[in-house]
């Protein structure tokens, strides 16, 4: 795979973390251009770059947690043909989500059980319950995370 230049991975990885730092403060739309524009120093093909999958992760993200989740479906689905994403825990988890809170149940379930078999119940701990919930009524034997305290019942 070709690499990028130095010039241009530092400047994505700075648009990025400004972008990080304003989705930590919940400013999502003042995240997102930032990504964007990271994303758009990518040469064609976009897809075919390590970054471009961290940067439509973080887009689709943002998407999600500012409740945007047509366009979080639509930026995670195409993180999907980046190289890395088939399998990737974190981005099948957000895909799902948004999935199920577009009612699109089927998807929402294969998407959050790509989640679970890679990353077993912990991908949930910090998200709200109700997508672990809905896992466990298309599945049998969903666990739920284990508290700090629970350790001796694994």
């Amino acid at each position: 795979m070709a690499k990028l230049s130095d010039e241009i991975h530092s400047e994505i990885q700075r648009l990025c973390a400004t972008g990080d730092e304003l989705a930590k403060a919940r400013r999502f739309a003042d995240a997102i251009p930032m990504y964007w524009t990271a994303w758009d120093l990518l040469p064609e093909p976009k897809t075919d770059w390590s970054a471009a999958l961290w940067i439509l992760a973080a887009i689709g993200d943002a998407n999600f947690l500012g409740g945007d989740y047509v366009a979080g479906r639509d930026n995670l689905s195409q993180a999907m043909h980046c190289p890395g994403a088939i399998g990737n825990p974190f981005v099948h988890m957000r895909l799902g989500q948004c999935q199920f809170e577009l009612n699109a149940v089927d998807r929402a379930a294969d998407e959050l059980m790509r989640a679970y078999m890679g990353a077993g119940p912990d991908i949930f701990k910090d998200e709200n319950p109700r997508y672990l919930a809905f896992l466990k009524t298309k599945a049998k034997d969903i666990e739920t995370p284990k508290k700090p305290w629970q350790f001796w019942k694994r």
